[in-house]
């Protein structure tokens, strides 16, 4: 199994997203990115804490590609807004692509190259890529959120 860690905004609405693809066999939201050990979902909100909202993606490298969560990852969120996705503003709704080794931080370069050469977007994408740090996981309310609530998409 091998891990992805992706910022896109609001972690629930991503999270379900991911969770239903073949080949991920766990999803967990959190926080990463930050400067507070320990970050829990108020100090997030409130930008006290620097980290982002992320979701963990467990997968099974040999059912799916950490390429086909990429291009995922780009169809799933606006990634040319700077600290914003929707409604939601702040720099915890950033665009951040997390990388874990450096194979995925090349792959993420690619990509992101890629997207913004093939005009995908209207706008430059802002997304950041850095390599990996502590993973805070959220609450236990947030985890699976929309699925709990019988949703099959963020109502955002």
């Amino acid at each position: 199994m091998a891990i992805a860690t992706f910022a896109a905004g609001c972690f629930w609405g991503v999270e379900l997203t991911f969770s239903a693809l073949n080949g991920v066999t766990e999803t967990a939201v959190g926080y990463m990115g930050g400067d507070t050990e320990h970050p829990d979902y108020q100090a997030v909100c409130q930008g006290d804490s620097g980290h982002a909202e992320v979701v963990q993606v467990v997968f099974d490298s040999e059912q799916i590609s950490y390429e086909a969560l990429l291009a995922v990852f780009w169809q799933c969120h606006n990634p040319t807004t700077l600290n914003r996705q929707g409604p939601d503003v702040g720099t915890q709704y950033r665009s951040v692509i997390f990388y874990e080794d450096d194979m995925q931080r090349v792959l993420a370069e690619q990509s992101k190259a890629e997207m913004d050469a093939a005009g995908v977007f209207a706008q430059p994408i802002v997304t950041q890529i850095l390599p990996a740090e502590s993973f805070w996981r959220a609450e236990d309310y947030h985890q699976q959120y929309l699925a709990k609530r019988g949703q099959g998409h963020c109502p955002l």
